[in-house]
Formats: structure tokens, C-alpha cells, sequence
């Protein structure tokens, strides 16, 4: 007859004598290479074919790779300046754009769309609107330039908002030039940032450093304005 046990005592469990039947926990871990790249934006933007190795590292790098563009440009090509931008947006790597003296134009729109940014003292952003030259039938220049500045419109506004306010964006449409310095490049990006955490966006990845004299990090300068 099998012997049952009362309600409030537990059963005793035989000790293990066997070593093999438990040694612990195993660890696995997996490692993955973290790739650092960097390219040098410098001089002018040419055209779109002397950039596709640029092209092709964002396109085929992994989310583990830090890609750095450092910039100093007065701008150039547009076209080759928004395939640049397009390519970093689509890339899986964590792309880091760095001001180095100057960004002007379209190489303002490319520090703008780093995942992070990096501002150095003594730098300059400045933005205007596109110049070109038209040909053809003046009913076909005419669309061709209403076209344009529709187009370019809705590329600024998506890119330099909110570090540009929608007021500074309409005098630049209009033709005027925004310029601004590393303290001003500091302080809006800082704003943004305290924007986006008091909301608790939580799709934004933009983080910002700067590189100063005194070595300071830009969340100590936040932290002192």
C-alpha cells in the first residue's frame, strides 16, 4: 500500500551524486565585426559618378558599422547631394557627420541627416536657395523652374526642419542666406533634442557631440546653458 504524505510536508528530493547531471550554465555568444569607415566630403560636390563607392558602402553596410563623413564644402551638385542623403537614410549602418570648418548649401543638408552629429569649434552652416540655368521654350523654362522650386521646397523642409524654423525656411525660398556658427549650430540642436525628450518621441535616433577646445561633451554643454 503506498504510503501518502500530509498536506504540509514536501516530499524529500534525492541529492545528486552524478557530477555530469548539472554543471552549471553555458554562455553562448555570438560577435559580430563593428566596421568604422570614414570619407572626407571636402571642396566642391561633383558629380554623382565620383561618389558611388560612397554609395554602395551605405547601401551594403550592417547595423553595426559606424560610417563618419566629415565634411568641409561650400556645396555643389545637388543631385549628387540628395543620392548621398537618400543613401544614408536607407542605410542600416549608424552614419556620423562630422562639421570640420564648413558646411554650406547641400552640405548643409548632408550634416543635417547624420544619424549623429558632430559640430568642432570655428564651423560655419549656411543655407540659400538652388541656382541653375534653364533652357528651351519659355513656356518650358517656366514649368520647369514652377516644378523645381516645388520640389526643392518640400527637400528643405523635410530635411532642415525643425532645426530651421518654417519662418527662416520662407525667407530662404525667397532668396535670402541663413548662416550660423558652432555655438548656434549647438544650441538648436540642443533645443531639439529637449523637444523630442519632453514628448518622448521615441523614433528619434539623432543623438549630437561636439568637439571643442576644452574637450567638453555636448551633453556637459547642455547642462551648462
Amino acid at each position: 500500500m503506498q504510503k501518502k504524505l500530509p498536506n504540509h510536508e514536501a516530499p524529500e528530493l534525492p541529492a545528486i551524486t552524478d557530477p555530469a547531471a548539472f554543471q552549471g550554465l553555458i554562455r553562448y555568444e555570438r560577435q559580430m565585426p563593428i566596421h568604422q569607415i570614414s570619407y572626407y566630403l571636402c571642396g566642391e560636390i561633383q558629380e554623382p559618378q565620383y561618389y558611388t563607392e560612397l554609395f554602395y558602402t551605405l547601401r551594403t553596410a550592417s547595423e553595426t558599422d559606424l560610417i563618419y563623413l566629415h565634411i568641409n564644402s561650400p556645396g555643389g551638385d545637388f543631385d549628387t547631394g540628395l543620392q548621398i542623403i537618400n543613401n544614408m537614410l536607407a542605410s542600416e549602418a549608424r552614419v556620423i557627420t562630422v562639421v570640420e570648418a564648413r558646411a554650406y548649401s547641400m552640405a548643409a543638408f548632408i550634416f543635417l541627416s547624420g544619424d549623429e552629429l558632430v559640430v568642432h569649434d570655428n564651423c560655419q552652416l549656411m543655407f540659400h536657395i538652388y541656382s541653375g540655368s534653364f533652357a528651351g521654350k519659355g513656356n518650358e523654362q517656366l514649368a520647369e523652374v514652377m516644378a523645381l522650386g516645388s520640389w526643392f521646397e518640400k527637400v528643405m523642409t523635410r530635411i532642415c526642419s525643425p532645426f530651421l524654423s518654417n519662418a527662416e525656411i520662407s525667407r530662404i525660398l525667397k532668396g535670402s542666406d541663413v548662416w550660423m556658427d558652432s555655438d548656434e549650430i549647438r544650441k538648436r540642436l540642443f533645443r531639439i533634442l529637449r523637444n523630442k525628450a519632453k514628448t518622448k518621441k521615441s523614433d528619434s535616433k539623432v543623438t549630437i557631440a561636439s568637439v571643442d577646445t576644452k574637450k567638453r561633451t555636448g551633453k556637459k554643454q547642455a547642462e551648462e546653458e
